[in-house]
């Protein structure tokens, strides 16, 4: 008879690493996709702080998007992609299942966008990221309304009179619930606007494209959580922009979740690496 083992429950103290600026007063970059050998990857740094890091198991419908910008999903159906190993198969089967999924949670959305997705697995390339971070920025936010719209003249439409949201959808794709490397998102309500740190994030030259990403400072007022023991019925919402939060006296507070991978220390040593999918989508509306 197989052994079922219960993933750490409850809340825990962890270590997270947030943003250190470069030593030398630059401006903080990234390198992102393939560059020559040799260069330098990242200029900033990672400080270590102990954080308390909540359980939301058993008030998982407590969280929504306009206040702390995750929201947890629940009883979702199988997904007609199997193996998640084919990214043009991920395409065919898996995108239709998460535009549906954001049309049907997202309250006002009426048309969504998926631009990517990332694939983590243990020893490979894309390993969880342990550093506390948001994947968009304003800045960048806008910049792929103006790569993915349909029409400049949409993009533009868009941009001065329509909502819009970046939006990512994860889930595990291990078969049995998560225990190693769990997911920590802290509450958007609770973080600062200078706890934000903008950082270029440069793709290769060809591509000719700069975007932002955001490193996240330490400040002890952040309110983190977690899902204990996550399964692929699950899915969590991250959202990284919401324009509706720019407004003056607006009901979203931040619409930016920053977030990071973590070693819980009560994982057992045996226990399966997490794997997980994000897919990225802008959501427009209302």
């Amino acid at each position: 008879m197989a052994i079922t083992h219960v993933p750490p429950r409850g809340d825990v103290v962890a270590t997270l690493n947030f943003y250190s600026p470069p030593e030398d007063g630059s401006a903080p970059f990234n390198l992102a996709g393939d560059h020559p050998p040799g260069l330098t990857r990242t200029n900033f740094g990672a400080v270590a702080h102990d954080v308390l890091i909540h359980d939301i198991r058993g008030r998982e419908s407590s969280f929504t998007l306009d206040e702390d910008a995750f929201q947890i999903l629940q009883n979702q159906p199988p997904s007609a992609e199997l193996s998640f190993t084919d990214d043009a198969s991920v395409e065919k089967n898996y995108y239709p299942e998460v535009e549906r999924l954001l049309l049907d949670n997202v309250p006002g959305a009426n048309k969504v966008i998926i631009f990517d997705h990332t694939i983590r697995r243990p020893n490979t390339s894309r390993t969880p990221v342990s550093r506390v971070h948001i994947d968009q920025t304003a800045v960048s936010a806008a910049q792929r309304v103006r790569r993915h719209a349909a029409t400049p003249e949409e993009a533009e439409r868009v941009l001065s009179s329509s909502r819009y949201r970046i939006i990512n959808v994860w889930r595990p794709l291990n078969k049995a619930p998560v225990e190693a490397s769990p997911l920590a998102f802290a509450s958007s309500a609770t973080l600062r606007d200078d706890d934000v740190i903008p950082v270029e994030h440069r793709y290769p030259k060809e591509k000719g494209y700069v975007g932002q990403t955001a490193g996240i400072r330490y400040n002890p007022e952040q309110k983190w959580h977690y899902l204990s023991g996550i399964t692929g019925s699950e899915r969590i919402l991250l959202e990284c922009f919401d324009s509706e939060a720019l407004k003056e006296n607006s009901k979203v507070k931040g619409g930016r979740v920053a977030h990071t991978a973590f070693e819980d220390p009560r994982t057992r040593e045996a226990a399966e690496g997490r794997e997980s999918i994000e897919v990225r989508a802008l959501v427009f509306g209302p």
